[in-house]
């Protein structure tokens, strides 16, 4: 092997400059030529700005849980920031169709992203510049970080907060559909409750009208006070005692089922109307859904592109691709000498 096919065929650590130095020319003329391509791609993008939201997720437990319940734990404060679960459906729900769909229809972001209402695959072109330029994150604190990319500093801080806003009303509305589906089920069952305890007071009150009032007290006096005349021979008195025994005999049994039924369902309806009120409460009372760390405002400094990074790794990539081309190039004449 002689001194040319060494500096032009191998390349290792120990001929570098010599590879170099033979091909000096071509590798000046590639580095230029991506110096000059990859500044005037760079010029053609516009500046981006970025604008941040960093929140923390409230805790998922129900108001009536955390404020009527006669005992409360840790957990059930409303004040506590939530978990990592909750975190994790706070992304969910920013992630939604909901919220993207109410960003881009009211910041119009089909015009200005500049997508062509008559292009067929125009909603597919806005989604997908819209997951470029907007980014969700969960942080390692637990938080989730909103970040959103434009060219206009105001639109991009805008959007950020917005999309925070729309977190509580998307997430409340999935709440209080539930809610309120809850509060009628339990709303009907203390109603249809309330109407079945009316029907038998009414019952007992048709008894009561009899002179049936306490069932086992009466009849334990009524029999004594019976006793009593039986004793003294006063066969008027007993007529009257008998009367009222056999009315009692006749509408007791009745009377005690009614009002040990009564009593069963006085405890029934205390409890569906604590969970009444839970649920009503659950229904009509709103609470924010997140805590804000930081808001975000408009950047005065732009994000992307940094115009230097991509000049410095286009260049380095055609350098990097020229060199590796010489070599195979280099070789292969090698071979074809041989």
């Amino acid at each position: 092997m002689n001194k040319k096919d060494s500096k032009s065929d191998e390349f290792d650590s120990l001929n570098v400059i010599y590879f170099i130095t033979y091909w000096w020319k071509q590798l000046a003329i590639v580095g230029f030529l991506a110096i000059v391509i990859s500044s005037i791609v760079s010029l053609t993008l516009s500046d981006r700005y970025k604008s941040t939201v960093i929140l923390f997720p409230a805790t998922t437990n129900s108001i009536s849980n955390s404020v009527l319940a006669e005992v409360n734990t840790s957990k059930d404060d409303l004040l506590r920031f939530g978990e990592e679960e909750d975190a994790e459906q706070m992304l969910q729900i920013l992630n939604s169709n909901d919220i993207r769909s109410r960003i881009c229809e009211k910041y119009n972001l089909m015009k200005h992203y500049g997508i062509k209402d008559n292009d067929k695959l125009k909603n597919t072109k806005l989604y997908n510049i819209y997951s470029d330029n907007i980014n969700f994150k969960l942080t390692e604190y637990m938080s989730v970080k909103i970040d959103v990319l434009d060219s206009d500093p105001k639109i991009a801080s805008d959007m950020a907060n917005d999309i925070a806003n729309l977190l509580d009303s998307v997430k409340i509305k999935i709440q209080h559909g539930r809610a309120l589906e809850v509060l009628k089920i339990v709303e009907r069952a203390y109603l249809n409750k309330v109407e079945d305890l009316n029907a038998l007071n009414d019952s007992i009150k048709v008894i009561n009208s009899y002179g049936v009032y306490d069932y086992e007290s009466q009849t334990e006096r009524t029999i004594q006070q019976y006793n009593i005349a039986l004793a003294k021979g006063d066969q008027r008195a007993m007529k009257a005692l008998d009367e009222k025994l056999q009315v009692l005999a006749k509408y007791g049994s009745r009377y005690v089922s009614l009002r040990d039924n009564l009593a069963l369902q006085d405890k029934v309806i205390t409890n569906l109307k604590t969970k009444y009120e839970e649920a009503k409460v659950n229904a009509e009372q709103i609470l924010p859904q997140k805590f804000v760390v930081s808001k975000a405002y408009p950047a005065e400094k732009k994000t992307y592109p940094v115009r230097w990074l991509i000049v410095l790794l286009s260049t380095m990539s055609s350098l990097i691709i020229t060199i590796i081309i010489l070599i195979i190039f280099g070789k292969l004449t090698k071979q074809e000498a041989k």
